[in-house]
């Protein structure tokens, strides 16, 4: 089976983790593994264009992007990161309305 074979194979932010050898505490998993994947995805489409085409370099590379999704929230949280647009969405937003708009 290839790298990107086992890759599709996975269905969790533990199972992702474990196949790495990333060790990570339970908790922030439970309450982030959605956040972490979708981070991971975030990184990996960010590499995209650059990733090598040996597997063993790939595999590096994901371990390290999968390491970097945990580690932001270990450190943060899922509102303070804002992965998902629910979160995007509750940002203050600028709106111009001119003069000639409003109506007394």
């Amino acid at each position: 089976m290839t790298f990107l074979e086992e890759m599709e194979e996975m269905e969790s932010a533990e199972d992702f983790l474990l196949y790495f050898g990333l060790e990570y505490d339970a908790t922030v998993v439970h309450v982030n593994r959605l956040h972490i994947l979708q981070r991971f995805h975030d990184y990996l489409s960010q590499a995209g264009a650059s990733m090598p085409e040996d597997e063993d370099a790939q595999r590096e590379i994901y371990k390290k992007l999968l390491q970097r999704a945990y580690s932001d929230f270990v450190q943060s949280d899922a509102q303070t990161e804002k992965v998902f647009k629910v979160f995007k969405m509750m940002e203050p937003q600028t709106v111009f309305v001119s003069l000639g708009d409003i109506k007394t």
